[in-house]
């Protein structure tokens, strides 16, 4: 099969389109023809400086397609299903073993496009916002990020759930295309303080739930702007600034919760998360949640598309195609 890999981390121009071997089909596998590929932030993440599972590596989390075989196993799905799969590696290719516990059945009427940008995404969103953020009508939540995959999918469950909804961009132009999926108030954090205009725009009482997917001094900042008994998540380091130590003395006085979020470890252990995941894709079927498709490339030009994406241009999803 072909697949676009690297033998070393590093800027996206470390791809490769290569042909591999065909990945083998374990006993609880489904093997997927890939159809569409949905570029995720951890993608990028492990390109620039993650660890290698194999040499040639082929990154990536999550893809659709259509099932060719499947392991001894494995009774939920036949030849012929459309699905979406997640995994830890190996969705920039054309095809793709996956462990059918991270994996779904594409609902009738929901393209394979949008189901392969559904599960990580949206299944981070409703976890990072209910789950363990305990979101209730009425509360404030502020949403970094918004223009991304986790934010779009955020805006829409918040404003659903009668929560007011703010969320931070890099620019006006993005805050303005958030508005009709439900956001209320958009910070533009390149040009203001974005935990500043938080408690302003709360009349000084901050956000009670913080969906934090930059990490570093973004998320050191976001504790600022918490309300009284606020819940900060925090699912991520898009911003890539570490930092090595966090100054926490502000909340134990505030009763305020700071917690750490990985879907994967929800799938692996909870079966509550992939029966959500399930029930996230009927959603997106039915229309109650909408999927935002950027922009797609070819599967052999994943160094220009994860170069995009590192440009902080696209709004919603960036696909690849095999």
């Amino acid at each position: 099969m072909k697949a676009s890999v690297y033998y070393e981390t590093g800027g996206p121009e470390v791809f490769r389109y290569e042909d591999v071997a065909d990945p083998e089909v374990g006993r609880t596998d489904v093997l997927i023809s890939v159809e569409a590929i949905s570029i995720e932030g951890g993608d990028t993440l492990n390109r620039l400086q993650g660890d290698l599972a194999s040499v040639p590596h082929i990154v990536g989390y999550q893809c659709a397609g259509t099932v060719t075989a499947r392991g001894d196993d494995v009774t939920a799905f036949s030849v012929g299903d459309r699905v979406v799969t997640t995994g830890m590696d190996g969705s920039h290719a054309e095809l793709r073993a996956a462990n059918q516990a991270g994996t779904w059945a594409i609902p009738r009427g929901l393209s394979t496009k949008e189901a392969a940008c559904v599960p990580i995404a949206f299944g981070t969103a409703s976890d990072c916002l209910f789950e363990f953020g305990r979101l209730h009508r009425g509360e404030t939540v502020l949403i970094h990020a918004g223009a991304s995959g986790v934010g779009i999918a955020a805006i829409q469950m918040a404003s659903q759930a009668g929560a007011r909804v703010l969320a931070t961009a890099s620019s006006d132009e993005r805050l303005e295309r958030l508005h009709a999926f439900g956001l209320h108030d958009g910070i533009n954090y390149a040009t203001t303080n974005f935990a500043d205009e938080v408690r302003r725009l709360t009349g000084g009482r901050g956000a009670d739930v913080i969906v934090d997917s930059v990490g570093g001094p973004t998320l050191q900042r976001s504790l600022t702007c918490l309300a009284y008994r606020g819940r900060c998540v925090t699912l991520g380091n898009a911003g890539r600034e570490e930092t090595a130590t966090f100054d926490l003395s502000s909340m134990r006085g505030n009763n305020q919760a700071l917690i750490s979020y990985f879907l994967g470890a929800e799938l692996y252990t909870a079966p509550r998360a992939h029966t959500l995941i399930a029930q996230i894709l009927d959603d997106v079927a039915a229309g109650r949640l909408s999927v935002v498709l950027d922009r797609q490339f070819a599967l052999k030009d994943a160094a220009e598309a994860h170069a995009y994406i590192e440009s902080r241009q696209a709004f919603g999803r960036v696909l690849l195609i095999p």
